[in-house]
């Protein structure tokens, strides 16, 4: 197992490192501000765009995507430092064209779409001209488990009507999101995995009413979460992504890069939280001594290194398996680094905010909102609890008694 990165993503690594020192963290206050200014709150402020064409001009975009005609053609493992480096702040990865929702839609459209889908809607997403939204959580039933979903595709002819209520479907309230993909119930009868399908839906279509936004820890500005309900909207079947039935599968196909992504992103999250409290604690003098030689806050940066060396190094191994053998032989890791990363992220995120005091809490500093996004994390892409039964129920099948076999 060899974690070297390449020549190319070490590369990248340097422009990107002064990419954020130069363009990133200096325009974070300023974006904060556009958007509290802006009369639509969920529309993209114009330092976004200026961020935007800056990174592709020093050729930092679409760093994601594994295929050459219309990514960067790296690995996993080459990403992975990348993805860490933007999971800093929060305004990196859409300044690349490497944020979620959009990347998962451009893998599934990559993968998946006809030549007909991806000319009306990849080529857009990948020159950064749209945003997109995935449509799977409902409020109705236990979505942790996709074959629970209820809303419903109908076929009517050359026509798919498509009802159902949906809610975090992130970026659905910006403006610029132009398509939705539907996971929907089309065929209650077929086998459990087959009964689905995945369809794309214009935002724009007759029926489609978006009903509120959904704050996290209060966070309710840029990309924000919605619930939408969709009252018999029709679109044609040639919107169908793949094959009728075959939406479960490829939403877990989209699902696993996703899933590292995050976790790399988490990792940088965490490696910010880090720097931030070690500077705090040079700089706070607390009874008489600075915080850095205090003994309970020495055991949390230790304590900090610790976990996310740990989280990074099986993240690594994640990556390596999926260029190395395929992403379907890397469930367990993927599973493992996704409760892994999230809680590493967590934990580190909370005791820099401790440092930090009453300051850790305010604006003044990136922590509260790293700590609501970190903390999402243990939710999103399949709860702790999902991906710790998936890891029991693995482990258990290879120590299962023969005669119960």
């Amino acid at each position: 197992m060899d974690f070297e990165h390449s020549p190319r993503s070490k590369e990248l690594q340097s422009l990107l490192e002064r990419f954020m020192d130069e363009c990133i963290y200096p325009n974070e206050r300023t974006y904060l501000e556009q958007v509290e200014a802006q009369t639509d709150p969920h529309g993209s402020p114009p330092i976004m765009e200026e961020l935007k064409a800056e990174a592709r001009r020093r050729g930092l975009w679409n760093l994601f995507l594994p295929d050459e005609r219309y990514g960067a053609g790296l690995t996993n493992l080459d990403y992975a430092p990348l993805a860490e480096i933007m999971g800093r702040s929060f305004l990196a990865p859409e300044a690349t064209n490497c944020s979620a929702p959009d990347t998962g839609n451009m893998e599934v459209l990559a993968e998946f779409g006809t030549e007909e889908q991806k000319e009306q809607w990849l080529l857009p997403l990948l020159e950064g001209r749209i945003r997109s939204c995935f449509a799977m959580t409902e409020p109705d039933v236990a979505s942790s488990d996709p074959t629970n979903l209820k809303s419903e595709i109908v076929r009517d002819g050359d026509e798919l009507v498509v009802t159902g209520r949906k809610w975090w479907t992130t970026g659905a309230a910006d403006p610029r999101c132009r398509v939705c993909l539907f996971l929907g119930l089309s065929d209650p009868e077929a086998d459990r995995y087959l009964q689905h399908s995945l369809v794309l839906i214009p935002m724009d279509a007759p029926g489609v009413n978006i009903v509120r936004t959904l704050p996290v820890f209060g966070y309710d500005k840029g990309h924000s979460h919605a619930e939408i309900v969709f009252d018999a909207v029709r679109v044609p079947a040639s919107n169908i992504v793949g094959s009728e039935g075959g939406g479960f599968l490829i939403g877990q196909a989209r699902l696993g890069p996703g899933r590292i992504h995050h976790c790399m992103r988490a990792i940088g999250i965490a490696e910010r939280a880090l720097e931030l409290m070690c500077r705090r604690a040079h700089e706070r003098v607390a009874f008489g001594t600075p915080l850095a030689k205090q003994g309970v806050i020495r055991d949390w940066i230790a304590e900090a290194r610790i976990r996310i060396e740990q989280a990074r190094l099986l993240t690594l191994k994640a990556a390596w398996i999926m260029d190395a053998k395929g992403k379907e032989h890397a469930r367990t890791e993927i599973s493992a680094i996704k409760v892994a990363a999230a809680e590493a992220a967590t934990w580190v995120v909370d005791r820099a905010i401790q440092v930090h005091g009453g300051a850790g809490v305010s604006d003044d500093f990136p922590l509260a909102t790293m700590y609501a996004h970190a903390r999402t994390l243990h939710i999103v892409d399949g709860a702790d609890e999902v991906h710790k039964m998936v890891l029991a129920r693995n482990e258990l099948a290879r120590w299962t008694p023969p005669a119960t076999r």
